[in-house]
């Protein structure tokens, strides 16, 4: 008796189950392909990747977001890998190529889990619990409270977070940038702590000169010119006054039609323009100031009766730059001329020059009393040079922001992910649980096969090291990501960042947990036809009603 109802139903619950399998093992394979790609980016030893865009461009760094933004894939369990790269670098700035390398290897951990016919749910679980202890042994008792004022030790973080990357040669120059950025732009404002480093940390990339003469202003640059050849380009201890409103004669918004009858209406119409712009530059004048910084534009006849009152004008300028400047000479913003008063000047700032760079014409504002903006000049050889230098220096900056934030950090090189896997190990779970232990050694091995270290020899010992290991301090033993050797991070001053860890493991479980979690991949998209065959057919009966 073959063939009822419930054997029917047993079979295509049979093979709803084994197509489901297939779409998770097929999403498994997508997330590891994802991390081949960007694995050997990681560690000091890291190779580059030379990407082309479909424009001729060309890009070249071991950033994995970078490389990770340019590449296009079609299956959509990749795409989401390419996504949590994204999400990694606008959360903490650094730690984008370990959490793909992670985030592929729990997928792939999880696989022979399948094979065996374990249910994802089981496999998700387990994850789940591996992460919450992860999470409690980093906040607790793997890592180490930081001083923000010892320089030093703040140096040698971000040092570590700069040594895996292009701009490792000229490191100690790296850190200072970072360190000083950050130092600058930091607001404690009533127990507030800001650190705006996107908004108020501008980087100036200037082909042309060498690296090290790449340097943090006390205040702003700006990539534009003064707009009249006689204004002077040279003030010391200027006043400066910034607005959002155009000097010149307001246009009609849309099409504006005038009827001129005489030929006295023509020259009053004039006339009143010229009143207007007369007016408008008296208010400025009125407040006595030597610059003149306005987001939008200045007429030729505003220039006149500014340049009469010896004041210096520059227009155009984007609104961040404007906050910056703001920031760095404590000015106000002012939206009319006619509201403009004594405190709405800034008076920070210690000196007004145009230089000319290379080509073009730069405006400094700098030697500022106490600028909470900077800008970070950048010089090269080359525009791809500059390019990778800059998304180093972004890394630096984020790491040293995170410091600022939460001061933990915990032990490089492999080592903390070693500590956690033998935690993990030790409480003796079997199944997925492990597994993650296991997973998480990728990082200490990608490190070694990096640098062309022999692997399971190094692995081994040291798994060893940090299995032996009774002290009531944390286990420092890392790779060297150099030489390949083991050594004591306390020793060799390689730490990361506490919050950037946290990031990596949340994201990369909690993504291996999504891409477990899918049974099925659909399509969204309707047919044309479809669509045209329904449409006609409601407006007709509106018409008989």
């Amino acid at each position: 008796m073959f063939g009822g109802p419930q054997s029917i139903l047993v079979l295509s619950q049979n093979t709803k189950r084994e197509s489901g399998r297939k779409v998770q093992l097929e999403n498994i394979n997508a997330g590891k392909a994802i991390a081949d790609v960007i694995r050997t980016c990681l560690g000091p030893q890291a190779m580059l990747k030379m990407l082309m865009d479909p424009m001729g461009g060309i890009v070249m760094t071991n950033d994995g977001n970078a490389i990770l933004r340019e590449i296009t894939v079609q299956h959509p369990a990749a795409k989401s890998m390419i996504e949590i790269a994204r999400t990694q670098d606008e959360e903490v700035g650094d730690g984008t190529t370990s959490v793909i390398v992670l985030a592929g290897e729990m997928l792939a951990a999880a696989e022979p889990f399948l094979q065996q016919q374990i249910h994802p749910t089981v496999i998700i679980r387990a994850y789940r619990e591996a992460l919450e202890d992860i999470i409690k042994h980093l906040q607790s008792d793997l890592s180490v409270a930081l001083d923000i004022g010892n320089k030093e030790k703040m140096g040698e973080v971000v040092k570590s977070c700069v040594g895996t990357k292009f701009i490792g040669k000229w490191s100690d120059l790296a850190v200072k940038i970072a360190l000083d950025a950050v130092h600058t732009v930091t607001l404690n404002e009533n127990g507030r702590l800001e650190v705006d480093i996107k908004r108020y940390a501008k980087v100036e990339k200037i082909p042309g000169g060498s690296i090290e003469e790449s340097c943090v202003l006390r205040g702003v640059m700006l990539n534009k010119d003064v707009t009249h050849p006689k204004m002077r380009r040279y003030i010391e201890n200027p006043r400066i006054v910034l607005l959002d409103c155009a000097l010149e004669y307001k246009k009609g918004e849309s099409q504006t039609s005038v009827e001129i009858v005489g030929e006295q209406d023509f020259t009053r119409m004039l006339q009143i323009e010229e009143e207007f712009v007369h007016r408008v530059c008296s208010d400025i004048i009125a407040v006595k100031p030597d610059v003149v910084f306005t987001e939008k534009g200045v007429s030729d006849l505003a220039q006149h009766f500014l340049l009469k009152a010896g004041i210096t004008a520059v227009r155009r300028l984007r609104k961040t730059d404007n906050l910056r400047i703001a920031r760095a000479c404590g000015a106000t913003i002012v939206n009319r001329t006619e509201e403009l008063t004594e405190k709405d000047v800034g008076t920070g700032a210690g000196l007004f020059e145009v230089k000319k760079i290379g080509d073009e014409y730069f405006t400094f504002v700098t030697q500022c009393k106490d600028p909470k903006a900077c800008t970070i000049v950048l010089r090269g050889a080359s525009k791809d040079i500059l390019n990778e230098t800059e998304r180093n220096l972004q890394d630096a900056l984020h790491v040293a922001r995170n410091l600022v934030l939460e001061p933990r950090v915990v032990a490089g090189g492999g080592a903390i992910e070693m500590s956690v896997s033998q935690l993990l190990t030790r409480k003796q779970l079997k199944g997925p649980y492990t597994a993650v232990a296991g997973a998480l050694e990728i990082i200490p091995r990608t490190l070694a096969q990096n640098c062309g270290a022999n692997t399971i020899r190094t692995l081994t010992a040291l798994r060893a090291k940090h299995a032996s290991h009774s002290g009531d301090g944390v286990c420092a033993w890392g790779i060297d990501g150099e030489s390949g050797e083991i050594v004591d991070m306390n020793v060799r001053g390689i730490w990361e960042p506490l919050a950037v860890k946290m990031q990596t493991y949340k994201t990369a479980v909690e993504t291996a947990i999504l891409l477990l979690r899918i049974d099925d991949i659909v399509s969204g998209s309707k047919k044309k036809n479809d669509k045209e065959s329904v449409a006609p057919a409601a407006p007709a009966n509106q018409g008989e009603d």
